[in-house]
């Protein structure tokens, strides 16, 4: 593995766990609040994480290949996740 694989895979890891705590403290305060605020920041982190981790692993398994394919998913995933954070922001309950 080179070095710039690895460093791929611990940042991806990195952002994986922060956000996966993100998630869980949104989904907690969820729980305790009922604000649909909160549901909304969950999914829009969980959505970023997803985009991270999918990313990943799908780059490592088609060998980064399929880059442009890649990067447009993420894009995709990641600007879906931030519109949910962005909307639990202004939301009103």
């Amino acid at each position: 593995m080179r070095l710039i694989e690895a460093l791929y895979l611990v940042f991806s890891g990195t952002l994986t766990a922060a956000g996966l705590s993100m998630v869980w403290f949104a989904v907690r305060a969820y729980r305790n609040t009922g604000r649909s605020a909160m549901l909304y920041l969950s999914v829009g982190f969980g959505l970023v994480v997803a985009a991270a981790l999918g990313t990943t692993l799908l780059a490592f398994l088609t060998g980064f290949e399929q880059t442009r394919s890649l990067l447009t998913a993420n894009y995709l995933l990641t600007t879906a996740g931030y519109i949910c954070v962005m909307y639990s922001i202004v939301i009103r309950d």
